[in-house]
């Protein structure tokens, strides 16, 4: 028996790992078979829809093309339309064999090359969406589908070779609480989505069957479960316990039992806000996930104007970060794994730029002051450094080379990616010369 038990006490004595906490960036892959189709309306993230025009819309008018299946149950839904003008009445069945074959060209050593060179810590492989195909050729094929459903290519192994090989840690996303091929297929708001979860001992024995063989076969850092799971925490705390015994330094995420980590009353290693930077418990470590646009599966509507900027995107891990978060940024890779060059793009900028920044970013803290302003108006975002210094960000151009930030700590002051000591008057910090349009840079002050 193992240091921990289903025990809520004892899985909440398990201590988030050093190199989550400092890793602060990840990448998050959604390839599926929705890939295929790629499409999906372009509108605002599912939930602010739902705020905005309500629960059904948010559910029919997905944003998100890894919910195509789900959305085309809808007559009048966007992607019903788009649909029927397209493929006619072709089953979104008929597109996971094609999907499956378009896999074997797939070149994993390409993705890792390009989620080091984004400065990524660690890479979240999806091996299970909610149609429930499986990514990996596993030894407990879907019941409903057979091995049609399952890829005889081990695209999840594959994947956590090559990022490892890169120095990345891996982890495995799966969704626990939502298959299609069960029940559920046309959800269409809040209650539907929770309804739509298995409560039934036979799924719940499928899932676990499967996490303990991705457990075992692919030794995760991280088990990021969507959507919900088979009697919630109560199902899931037995599978957590076996986790750490095997991996102690592996941590889970909040969404096996959303609602019950909300409460106090089931266990997570941190929260996932997504599409937005503000923590629902704002004394647990939160990652935030979002897509560089729209959507999480690739949506070849999607362009430069949907995507969000490299500088919206650095702006974004500098405030995560001085927040005490992580990103978890995804790629939608299209059906044959081949990264759209406007997400490479992206990718590779922020990468430049952590290599230049890196050092108030990677292992920092939150600082007593996190946030400053320069006299011009750019924000500065402060964070701890490992080293014992104090790394101010400041987000955007200024007018000149002199920068006054009012209360910048005092001590002696750096640029970071320049060598040499700056000259400073008070709060008026002299660089030695007028930045150009990066996103940010960084004083170091010591």
């Amino acid at each position: 028996m193992g240091k921990y038990t289903g025990d809520f006490d004892s899985l909440n004595t398990h201590e988030l790992p050093s190199w989550f906490n400092g890793a602060k960036f990840g990448i998050f892959v959604h390839w599926y078979p929705s890939t295929m189709l790629a499409y999906a309306p372009i509108t605002d993230d599912p939930f602010t829809l739902a705020r905005e025009k309500g629960e059904k819309e948010a559910f029919t008018e997905s944003p998100y093309s890894e919910w195509y299946w789900n959305s085309l149950q809808f007559p009048e839904s966007s992607v019903a339309k788009h649909h029927a003008k397209k493929y006619g009445d072709k089953p979104y069945e008929d597109f996971v064999p094609e999907w499956l074959e378009a896999t074997h060209g797939w070149q994993p050593e390409r993705w890792a090359e390009l989620f080091s060179a984004s400065g990524a810590m660690y890479c979240v492989m999806g091996t299970k969406h909610h149609d429930g195909v499986l990514l990996w050729p596993s030894a407990t094929p879907n019941p409903h589908k057979g091995s049609a459903w399952s890829s005889s290519r081990d695209i999840v192994g594959e994947c956590a070779d090559a990022v490892r090989s890169e120095g990345m840690r891996f982890g495995v996303y799966y969704s626990g609480g939502i298959d299609w091929t069960f029940q559920g297929l046309g959800i269409d708001g809040w209650a539907g989505l929770y309804g739509a979860i298995p409560q039934d001992d036979t799924y719940h024995a499928y899932a676990d069957a499967h996490y303990r063989e991705l457990i075992s076969r692919y030794k995760p850092d991280v088990l990021w479960n969507d959507i919900g799971y088979p009697r919630f925490g109560e199902g899931s705390a037995d599978l957590m316990a076996h986790f750490y015994n095997t991996n102690p330094e592996g941590v889970v995420n909040d969404r096996f039992d959303f609602l019950g980590v909300m409460a106090g009353k089931s266990h997570a290693d941190f929260t996932t806000p997504e599409y937005t930077t503000k923590p629902a418990i704002g004394t647990k470590k939160f990652e935030v996930c979002r897509g560089i646009g729209t959507s999480f599966g690739y949506n070849e509507a999607e362009d430069d104007s949907s995507y969000a900027s490299p500088t919206e995107l650095i702006h974004m891990l500098v405030n995560i970060v001085a927040d005490g978060g992580n990103l978890l940024l995804n790629v939608g890779p299209m059906a044959t794994g081949e990264i759209p060059w406007a997400q490479q793009e992206r990718l590779l900028a922020i990468g430049q730029w952590l290599s230049v920044n890196g050092d108030a970013i990677y292992s920092s803290s939150t600082h007593s002051q996190s946030s400053l302003v320069t006299s011009e108006g750019l924000p500065v975002r402060l964070t701890a450094g490992i080293d014992g210094g104090t790394y101010a960000i400041v987000m955007g151009r200024p007018s000149g080379k002199i920068v006054h930030i009012t209360g910048l700590p005092q001590g002696e002051t750096t640029l970071l990616g320049y060598d040499g000591l700056l000259q400073r008057i008070g709060d008026d910090v002299i660089l030695p010369f007028r930045p150009d349009n990066t996103p940010a840079f960084t004083l170091r002050v010591i």
